[in-house]
């Protein structure tokens, strides 16, 4: 499940079209540190990073790097 299914089901109201650039941007870094680009959408793994990220978002953070950090973290990558 990419993000923006994760965040069209679950966060639309909650998200201004910044705040997604930069939870996008986020997840894409985070896939790529984990080496997971190419991998299928319905990779477990990415649904897990995808759903940190909008969880730390939703307490307020929007930076993508510390998006990014604290996603790999909470997944102990």
């Amino acid at each position: 499940m990419p993000i923006q299914a994760i965040l069209e089901s679950e966060s639309a109201a909650v998200f201004e079209p910044d705040d997604i650039a930069a939870l996008t941007a986020a997840f894409q870094a985070a896939l790529s540190k984990l080496g997971l680009g190419l991998v299928e959408h319905t990779d477990p793994l990415r649904t897990a990073v995808a759903k940190a990220i909008v969880e730390l978002a939703k307490d307020g953070e929007r930076d993508p790097e510390k998006l990014c950090a604290a996603a790999l973290r909470i997944l102990g990558r």
